[in-house]
């Protein structure tokens, strides 16, 4: 059950992923590094990306 909400949440997951580590990238790159995780683009877009994917597991597991 677990594997199934994962498999069905992974696009989102990927694309706030890839969204957030574009946008944080472009920002960081013209000096405003402030809000990130440990100074880290690629820390903070994992996080985003983890925690969006676990926000929409938990939406299709109530939902459902």
């Amino acid at each position: 059950m677990i594997q199934q909400l994962a498999l069905q949440s992974l696009g989102v997951g990927l694309g706030v992923f890839a969204g957030v580590l574009i946008g944080l990238g472009v920002r960081k790159r013209n000096g405003n590094g402030e809000g990130l995780l440990a100074g880290s683009v690629l820390l903070t877009a994992s996080a985003a990306g983890g925690l969006a994917m676990l926000v929409m597991m938990a939406m299709k597991y109530f939902t459902a």
